[in-house]
């Protein structure tokens, strides 16, 4: 028998079994969390059934046993050949839970990925498990699934296991979710502050500090209202394009909580060399540096959650950058700086009036949890 016929026949009885389990199990009729969905039994099979199976809606995930079961090959994109892998996990706390351009499930899956496509991988699976508070509207987290599963279609990955638990009303802030990631890194593929070297550049994918300030209006405590909307994006498919226009490339973070500041001067403290950028290729679109500027606040360190820093050799940037351009994301790419030898472990700005700053670690916490 040909092995893909006798593969498409598995699939077949392993989906004709979970439709006759699914249809002996009940049905979720609730409009609100209770305690009894994760109570293990009758309540929590339905919600299992109705939000997540279905809102995922993949082959692994369907199986429904204690892990996602695939194959290795599976992970390897076509052509791909590799050694290692990268494993990630975060956990999303973000309040409010959805806000102007994204919502914390498309947070869940896009930082998750961002983490793993900066370390050089290929992402490929996920795991995602859910505290939700007792009392949260089913449509509220129906919806948030909804979210994750068209952000990790865009992304081009599966959410392929999970778990749920219940806390009483007042434990819990609507809804916490945890990820886990796994990525393929290619064997020829090597990027981390060991590789940078002196003269070489820093790119970055698109303008800074959106998604902080577009979470922190959303919560309605400040008098201020701005048209602003997250930059929330998986950032994978940026990073194989800048690998393949700029195949040396040295070094990559995503610049999430500390926002680039804080990046930045991890950057420099890891390697021991200087990092200079110029504060007139820093792009900061006017609504959001109107807001950062009326609540005294440097966009340098405030969240992104769709953009990334990059080092890349002199020689390859111009490319690198070309090729960030042509993508959605990428579009306000930018050469915003260099690595030197002077002064060491530290970052330095040029302003626009040609004089210089130093750009400090972020100190304490001035910003609400955003992420």
């Amino acid at each position: 028998m040909d092995p893909k016929n006798r593969l498409n026949d598995d699939e077949r009885q392993v989906n004709q079994r979970i439709e006759r389990v699914r249809a002996r199990r009940p049905r979720l009729t609730d409009t609100h969390i209770t305690l009894a969905h994760g109570a293990g039994g009758k309540a929590s099979a339905a919600l299992v059934d109705a939000i997540f199976l279905d809102g995922y809606g993949n082959d692994v995930l369907a199986e429904l046993g204690d892990a996602g079961v695939t194959r290795l090959a599976d992970l390897l994109p076509d052509g791909l050949t590799s050694e290692r892998l990268a494993f990630s996990t975060d956990s999303y706390v973000v309040n409010p839970i959805e806000f102007p351009g994204g919502s914390i499930g498309e947070l869940a899956v896009n930082g998750t990925v961002n983490d793993l496509a900066v370390s050089g991988a290929v992402p490929a699976l996920i795991s995602a498990a859910f505290i939700l508070e007792e009392g949260l509207a089913i449509d509220t987290l129906r919806r948030i699934v909804a979210n994750m599963r068209a952000a990790a279609e865009a992304a081009g990955v599966r959410i392929v296991t999970g778990d749920t638990k219940v806390v009483p009303h007042g434990a819990g802030d609507q809804l916490f979710i945890t990820t886990a990631g796994i990525g393929i890194i290619p064997c020829d593929r090597h990027v981390g502050p060991g590789e940078v070297q002196r003269g070489d550049k820093l790119l970055i994918s698109g303008a800074i500090a959106d998604h902080g300030m577009a979470v922190m209006l959303a919560r309605g405590d400040l008098a201020i209202e701005a048209p602003i909307v997250s930059d929330t994006r998986a950032v994978n498919r940026l990073t194989a394009a800048l690998f393949e226009a700029a195949p040396g490339t040295r070094w990559l973070r995503d610049a999430t909580r500390g926002g680039l500041g804080t990046v930045l001067n991890e950057l420099a403290q890891a390697t021991g060399l200087g990092v200079v950028i110029e504060e007139a290729q820093v792009v900061v679109h006017e609504m959001t540096r109107g807001a950062c500027d009326m609540l005294g606040i440097d966009p340098l360190y405030v969240a992104n959650e769709g953009t990334f820093v990059a080092v890349v050799p002199a020689a390859e940037a111009e490319a690198g950058l070309a090729a960030l351009r042509t993508l959605p994301g990428g579009e306000e790419a930018t050469l915003i700086g260099r690595i030197v030898a002077e002064p060491a472990s530290s970052v330095v700005m040029v302003t626009g009036f040609g004089g210089t700053r130093m750009v400090d670690m972020l100190v304490g916490d001035p910003l609400p949890r955003i992420c």
